[in-house]
């Protein structure tokens, strides 16, 4: 089985319009995966906040409506998703979004993936090209 580090930025591709999304087929690939038990997801507790704050504004901008957002919410609760405490994670994190210039909430993620030795999966490319090349980080487009 694989670990991957999961990106709110994926998961939020499992639920959201594939018309307002890129990599929506790739995303629910991956998705099938662990479904089917072939891969394994660990999260950074700061997953929660971002995918339940991707799918308010996607309510926001009237492209997904509340009960949908509960829905899948609910859906990734029963996942039962290793999460780990952001505060365990927070040094490194800030070592690395100030060394290369990458937002602590996206540092978080990239520590996680150190700490664990799995790969951090994410639909930001802007992201995967900057710290690819030195950190365990995929794209989505290229997975």
């Amino acid at each position: 089985m694989t670990d991957f580090v999961l990106d709110a930025s994926v998961a939020a591709k499992w639920f959201l319009s594939a018309k307002d999304e890129r990599l929506t087929d790739e995303a629910l690939a991956l998705l099938r995966k662990f479904v089917q038990g072939e891969v394994r997801f660990i999260v950074p507790d700061l997953f929660w906040a971002e995918i339940a704050s991707a799918f308010w504004k996607a309510i926001r901008l009237g492209r997904f409506d509340k009960s949908s957002a509960q829905e899948a919410l609910s859906y990734l609760a029963n996942c039962d998703l290793p999460v780990y405490p952001t505060a365990t994670l927070l040094d490194r994190a800030f070592h690395i979004a100030t060394a290369f210039d990458r937002s602590v909430y996206d540092s978080l993620y990239v520590a996680l993936a150190v700490r664990s030795g799995a790969p951090l999966i994410t639909a930001d490319e802007r992201l995967a090209n900057v710290l690819a090349a030195r950190f365990p980080v995929k794209w989505l487009g290229a997975v």
